[in-house]
Formats: C-alpha cells, structure tokens, sequence
C-alpha cells in the first residue's frame, strides 16, 4: 500500500503505538473500543498506564478471552465494571517508561528499535495502517513523500523529526464514571 493522502482527523494514539505491546494477538475475538492515558482524575498520563475500554459481553467466547487473557495478562492493575455495557482495565507500562515517556512527548522515532517493531510487527503489513505506522515510527525514508503531500519543503519535516502529532492529551483522558461503586474491583 502506498500512502497517498494524510490523516486529518485525530486518531486515538495509544491505541496505535501502546496498545500493540501487550502482546493480544491482533484479530483476537475481543478488541478494546478504545485506549486512553487517563481516567478522570483517577489515572493521568504520568502514571504510565493505559486504560482499555471492553465491551462487557456474557457470551462464552468473551469471558473465556477475558478470563484466560485479560485477567490472566501480567500487566493488568485493575478490572472496573463500569456500566452495564463496558469493562475498564488499565495495563501498568512503568517497566517501558522510557519509551513511553518518548511517546507522549510525540518522538515515536526516537524510541526503542525493539520497541518500534513490536508496535508495527503488531499491524497485518497488507493493511491500511501499517504503512502509515511505519511512516510515523521510520519516518526517515518517507520526509520526502509527506513533504509532497503536505506541499512544505523536506528540510522542514526533517527539522520537525516526526511524521505524526503527539497525543492529545485531552482527547486521551476517559471521561466516565463507574455507575456503582459496589462492582468496582482491583486486582493486585
């Protein structure tokens, strides 16, 4: 695939570059309906986390996967029952801090080598994203093909290193409530 237009809205960017390094296979039966970086005022960004929203489902395929996956994943601090509808699971990424720390502040180039395959091993290289995640995470051979696009010199977006904007912060934090406390859980 080639890249030929730019992304202009937003697009949720630890579901991009963090949610891949938790290691669930892509394709599996059950997938987050979004990641963020915080939770109201409970979790923010520099608790090095991140929060998965799941759909709570009672069917067996799901509870299996949430049982023998989800609870069972080593990087699983909480399990929150949050409506009748959604599961909150926040993921602890302390141990990855440096490349986390890189992520926030937008310089998906400047991490790990290990990291950034881990993050693109985890896209289908057929699909649609993955050359743009490679764009972002390699961005050295594609400063000329964005600079095209964008119709800005090359030396620009060299000089600005990176491909894709940080996260947004705002746009990364869950706004909501657990409906009753009493279904609240914490694991460890």
């Amino acid at each position: 695939m080639v890249i030929d237009t730019l992304y202009k809205d937003y697009f949720q960017k630890s579901k991009i570059f963090l949610y891949p390094v938790l290691d669930i296979k892509r394709g599996a039966c059950v997938i987050p309906e979004q990641t963020y970086l915080g939770w109201n005022t409970h979790i923010k960004p520099e608790d090095t986390k991140l929060v998965a929203v799941y759909p709570r489902r009672t069917d067996k395929e799901f509870l299996n996967f949430k049982n023998n996956v989800l609870l069972k994943h080593s990087r699983v601090t909480d399990y929150i029952e949050l409506s009748e509808t959604n599961l909150l699971i926040t993921f602890d990424l302390s141990d990855i801090s440096d490349n986390y720390q890189l992520f926030l502040k937008g310089k998906y180039s400047q991490m790990s080598k290990d990291f950034k395959y881990k993050i693109l091993n985890f896209f289908d290289k057929h699909s649609g994203n993955y050359v743009y995640v490679e764009s972002f995470l390699f961005p050295e051979k594609y400063f000329r093909l964005y600079a095209d696009l964008l119709n800005v010199s090359e030396s620009l977006l060299r000089e600005v290193g990176e491909l894709c904007s940080p996260p947004n912060l705002e746009k990364e934090n869950l706004i909501a409530e657990v409906i009753d406390l009493q279904n609240k859980k914490i694991l460890g």
